[in-house]
């Protein structure tokens, strides 16, 4: 049997009160590992333990945080092959995917080291003689970080990295899905010359450690990742204590294809976006709004692209979709599919289980045609290998059919049209907006966020991470007479 992982608790490796599996979804019969489930006593000793050392951690200078941060970037970076590779082995994205994440992990912490440096105030004078104005961001205090399976490593640094720049403590609670990459990650932070117990790794269930995480009184800021339901529940509960929160949450993205576009281009992007990462992506382009001059055109590359994909193990050369990342949402994706096609939709392929070499949760990447924006399919999101397209008979209709959803995170057109690119980045009504390139896909140094029920709070990622992890203070100082 392999060895147990533990939890990092008030700056020590600990065991927990009980173990859960974490097997591969390519191959079921690999068993990654054994990981430990922390007990109420431990997460409360870790919150003890958090406020101590960010009060040390707020007191570091400024090189020696930004030194810290450099080391946990560039080993992410040089170790991109090898815990890429875990990554991909747990989650189910192929093996190009997982060490694009790791890389991409790695180029946040050494971003935000460089941020450490960069933290201005502002002066001014006041309105009374004599008085000048000091303006500054200082830590929030303690933050929760609570990020998803599907990108492990990646959002789960975009949130620690600038949380530990800008002075905060830091108590991570990962998917219980994905706990290897959780620890690798844990144990390259905890070799850095960091307070011990700054940073804590508290592997749990949703339900136990996640609850009690969130209705913490020394919690003072909670950055989450999921569902909208679960991001509703914990908005609940951090009202209670009137913690600040960022949540990103669901996705019903759309990529509308113009009659003047490029369609060998529009079919890539619309394959990438749609079935990267199985569709596991709050970014995915689930709903392919295009214009009936081309439709059927479109439609035909779609499919023939579609069924030309390889599905396979995530670790084999050549495959392009993976395995979903379990039997429970493999199921529910079935359920989509069987849906889709009672409303009407037609499934033109794909859609379905497949049986593989390996023992694993394999599904065909599936194309629904003639659906309506109003079927379920096109309303909820499915976080799986399915897209579906819509036909529009023009690009008003097609700009409104973008914009009838309850979510807003990333849309995006194909055109070659400057002036309906330029109304269409100006009145999608989404966070991101993406322009003759995949919804999925975003940068490390700009803001990142949706609108509607995909997100809540202050934007992640870039300079705008300073509105969640620092709290303003203004300070007025009077000289005295200098006589």
């Amino acid at each position: 049997m392999p060895d147990t992982k533990f939890n990092l608790i008030a700056g020590s490796w600990t065991a927990g009160v009980s173990e859960i599996e974490n097997r591969n979804p390519s191959d079921i019969t690999d068993l990654i590992g054994l990981f430990t489930q922390a007990s109420a006593d431990q997460l409360e000793a870790t919150l003890d333990r958090a406020r101590i050392a960010q009060a040390d951690w707020a007191g570091y200078g400024l090189e020696r945080k930004q030194a810290v941060l450099m080391a946990i970037g560039a080993e992410l970076m040089s170790r991109a092959e090898e815990l890429g590779t875990l990554l991909s082995r747990e989650e189910g994205k192929p093996l190009a995917e997982g060490r694009g994440e790791v890389y991409r992990a790695g180029q946040f912490f050494t971003y935000y080291a460089a941020e450490t440096l960069r933290q201005l105030g502002e002066n001014a004078d006041s309105v009374r003689a004599g008085v000048e104005i000091d303006v500054r961001r200082e830590p929030v205090g303690t933050v929760a970080v609570i990020s998803p399976w599907n990108f492990p490593t990646a959002t789960a640094s975009w949130k620690i990295a600038p949380a530990l720049a800008y002075g905060n403590a830091v108590v991570w609670k990962p998917a219980n899905l994905t706990p290897a990459s959780a620890v690798a990650l844990a144990e390259i932070i905890d070799r850095q010359d960091i307070p011990k117990g700054l940073f804590s790794l508290v592997m749990g269930s949703g339900a136990d450690i996640g609850q009690r995480l969130v209705e913490s009184p020394r919690i003072d800021a909670i950055s989450f990742t999921g569902s909208v339901p679960v991001g509703k529940g914990i908005a609940a509960a951090a009202i209670q204590n009137l913690t600040r929160v960022q949540m990103e949450m669901g996705s019903k993205n759309a990529l509308a294809v113009m009659d003047d576009a490029d369609l060998d281009l529009a079919v890539t992007l619309a394959l990438s976006g749609a079935f990267g990462g199985a569709g596991q992506k709050c970014t995915a382009s689930s709903r392919l709004v295009v214009h009936d001059r081309v439709h059927d055109a479109f439609a035909e590359k779609l499919v023939a692209g579609a069924q030309a994909m390889k599905v396979g193990h995530a670790l084999e050369d050549g495959t392009q979709i993976g395995p979903v990342v379990s039997d429970r949402q493999l199921s529910e994706n079935l359920d989509y599919v069987r849906l889709g096609k009672t409303e009407g939709a037609e499934l033109a392929c794909g859609g379905a289980r497949l049986e593989m070499p390996h023992d694993g949760h394999y599904m065909s990447p599936g194309v629904f045609l003639n659906t309506r924006n109003d079927m379920t399919i096109n309303r909820e999101e499915m976080f799986a290998p399915l897209t579906s397209v819509i036909k529009v008979g023009s690009y008003d209709e097609a700009l409104a059919t973008v914009n009838d959803t309850r979510f807003g995170l990333t849309s995006g057109i194909v055109t070659r049209s400057l002036a309906r690119a330029t109304h269409f980045r100006r009145n999608a009504r989404t966070g991101v907006v993406a322009v003759n390139l995949p919804t999925a896909g975003t940068d490390y140094h700009v803001p990142f966020g949706g609108r509607g029920d995909s997100s809540y709070g202050p934007r992640e990622q870039g300079r705008a991470a300073a509105e969640f992890y620092t709290t303003v203070k203004t300070a007025y100082i009077s000289a005295g007479n200098p006589a």
